[in-house]
């Protein structure tokens, strides 16, 4: 997970939050539970409606301490967990792995694999090597391109991670996980199942863009809107009824701009640079965690492979901007997207499903 500098950050993370366009919220609305707090290096907005206060407040510090928990045991660049597995897959020797990592690590291995590679969790170093560790990477600059091409050769993958019960080793030495591709999605899955030990059926929990709403808001669904690949204005509506995540990958999230050319933190893993051809990609999952890794796959997938890409993952409502602007999606997201306008080029493809 990446770290953002708490102070300094916080403007931007919270011009970075996705616009919850919630109906009746010009009116007092006394059912709803609203706070904040910060976590894996950006802001946590969650929202509980329908249940007393004092249940609502308890629910709110008990996510709250989750998060910072999964933080704390996620972080692939401060001593934790995460951090001791890392140098311990180096070794290339077995060893028992945290109960709070070998979930992510199963799971990494099994994404990774539907998505052809594309999401690739195990490149934490390249990730290091372009400076897309921290939250703020302004003032970096890419990269020496022998280096690039060293951690290439290396070819770090999800496959060379084995798993025999609790015990783990690297057949790779260069592999080091980053959990920031998928981790946020993972961590409100856990959440949101906390919510509901705690009674709470109506709730949304955004993670600086990234959602899962459960439930409705008394019994009108949710209405979230997706942000323009600029990084500000409004493209788009989709209304969320019941339980579903809808999570963004954009060029505008991290970057650094040298020598004129804009440089996005979402690497391809095949050529070791920053994915090109796609400005954002949405994609709308029942599963968080899923949902999360989709969309950094789809958008390194770009606009001639990300229909293939989204099939084998399991994903039925998918939408891709590329960077000239036009519009990519299925059959089934165009019928729940509201465009705000109709000046976009939109190619839509086969369905998804066979559904």
């Amino acid at each position: 997970m990446t770290r953002g500098r708490r102070g300094r950050n916080l403007p931007r993370l919270l011009r970075l939050l996705p616009l919850i366009l919630l109906l009746g919220a010009c009116h007092p609305d006394n059912s709803a539970h609203h706070s904040q707090f910060l976590a894996f290096g950006t802001l946590v907005d969650l929202t509980i409606i329908d249940v007393p206060q004092d249940q609502a407040e308890a629910a709110a510090v008990a996510v709250e301490q989750d998060f910072q928990r999964m933080h704390r045991s996620w972080h692939a660049w401060d001593p934790g967990p995460l951090g001791r597995v890392n140098k311990l897959l180096e070794t290339g020797e077995w060893f028992a792995a945290p109960p709070s990592v070998l979930p992510l690590v199963k799971l990494g291995k099994q994404l990774s694999e539907t998505s052809d590679g594309l999401f690739n969790p195990a490149i934490g170093q390249l990730i290091k090597t372009w400076g897309f560790h921290t939250s703020d990477p302004e003032g970096a600059r890419p990269p020496p391109p022998a280096e690039i091409r060293k951690l290439l050769a290396q070819n770090p993958r999800m496959q060379d991670i084995d798993i025999d019960g609790i015990r783990m080793r690297s057949r790779n030495p260069a592999v080091k996980l980053d959990f920031g591709a998928f981790g946020k999605g993972y961590g409100i899955d856990l959440a949101i199942q906390h919510l509901r030990e705690l009674g709470v059926n109506d709730a949304i929990i955004n993670t600086g863009g990234d959602l899962r709403a459960i439930g409705s808001r008394q019994g009108v669904p949710w209405k979230i809107a997706i942000r323009r690949p600029t990084g500000s204005g409004v493209l788009g509506i989709i209304e969320v009824a019941g339980d579903e995540s809808i999570f963004t990958s954009g060029d505008y999230e991290r970057m650094f701009v040298w020598q004129g050319k804009r440089y996005s933190h979402i690497i391809d893993p095949r050529t070791g640079y920053p994915a090109t051809g796609t400005r954002s990609v949405t994609v709308i999952h029942h599963d968080s965690s899923v949902a999360d890794a989709a969309a950094t796959a789809l958008f390194i997938a770009g606009p001639e492979h990300w229909h293939r890409i989204a099939r084998r993952m399991g994903i039925r409502y998918a939408l891709l901007v590329d960077d000239k602007g036009s519009l990519y999606m299925n059959p089934a997201m165009q019928r729940r997207l509201q465009l705000v306008d109709n000046d976009s080029k939109i190619v839509i493809s086969p369905p998804l499903t066979s559904r």
